[in-house]
């Protein structure tokens, strides 16, 4: 199970499509066996006798409720880019899931990235799809109930994959990539732990200095695009797409972590071969 975080958006129709691999329409209706998963406050929000087949577009409403319901909630960054978006892809060769263990992945990873905390009633809404093969797709809006923003842990995705390891051990799934064999010949140095903690707190999406980098030039971006003159909003745009750069930076350092504390973890030294044993000849 591969984990894959998305750069944050601001509306959710182009994640929501992406999720599809179509795109959204209001004619539409997607069941429980597409959407699989969902925050535990819905239900508040439907009346028992209303039709909860709901279009791709009222999904996507849906989520974007929050930005109607708090108007100023903004992330640490002071964007306003608070669609998540993280999907999953299986091994190519697992076994068709059910649709209870397509929800069972998508809550533990939803608490793994921080989505959902057990007993949170103020916490963000997001939904989980199932519409492409072997693949799940978790959206949510980060701007919570209460109006906070949901703080985003720098080694989320480096959490993300070990919960994705977890859940290939108890729900008895092919590892991908595949996995090496138990009697790995090979012990990783520890300095592998230590630079993947590094690299860690370069990505780290609260107090790494990637992140008060992007949010400088975001902020810059969005006063310079308060001025009036037409150059202001082509370079507010370039300021935009330089941040966007640095996000997907703060990914692969992010991705790259992972993959060193990965490696770190400790592999039991291969037994040699017993030698074949020959009866001693005897005489007749």
């Amino acid at each position: 199970m591969i984990p894959r975080l998305h750069e944050r958006a601001h509306s959710p129709h182009d994640p929501l499509a992406e999720a599809l691999g179509r795109p959204v329409s209001p004619d539409e209706g997607l069941t429980e066996h597409t959407v699989v998963a969902h925050w535990p406050g819905l239900d508040y929000y439907t009346l028992d006798d209303e039709q909860k087949l709901w279009t791709s577009v009222e999904w996507a409403e849906h989520l974007e409720d929050p930005y109607l319901d708090h108007p100023f909630a903004a992330s640490p960054q002071d964007d306003r880019h608070a669609v998540f978006h993280l999907s999953v892809r299986l091994h190519p060769d697992d076994r068709v899931m059910t649709g209870p263990e397509w929800a069972e992945i998508a809550h533990r990873l939803a608490r793994a990235a921080g989505i959902e905390v057990p007993g949170d009633e103020k916490g963000c809404r997001w939904i989980a799809l199932q519409a492409q093969p072997g693949r799940l797709d978790l959206l949510a809006n980060l701007i919570r109930l209460d109006g906070a923003w949901a703080p985003q842990r720098g080694d989320a995705l480096r959490r993300l994959s070990e919960e994705s390891r977890r859940i290939e051990q108890d729900l008895r799934l092919i590892p991908v990539p595949t996995s090496r064999p138990q009697n790995a010949d090979r012990l990783v140095p520890v300095a592998s732990t230590q630079l993947a903690t590094i690299l860690s707190q370069l990505a780290d999406e609260q107090s790494g200095p990637l992140a008060t980098v992007r949010g400088l030039v975001e902020h810059t971006a969005h006063r310079i695009a308060r001025q009036p003159d037409a150059a202001g909003a082509a370079t507010a745009h370039r300021l935009e797409l330089i941040a966007h750069r640095l996000h997907s930076v703060q990914q692969d350092l992010d991705t790259a972590a992972a993959h060193l504390s990965a490696a770190a973890r400790p592999r039991v030294a291969a037994a040699p071969p017993a030698a074949a044993r020959h009866p001693a000849h005897r005489s007749p």
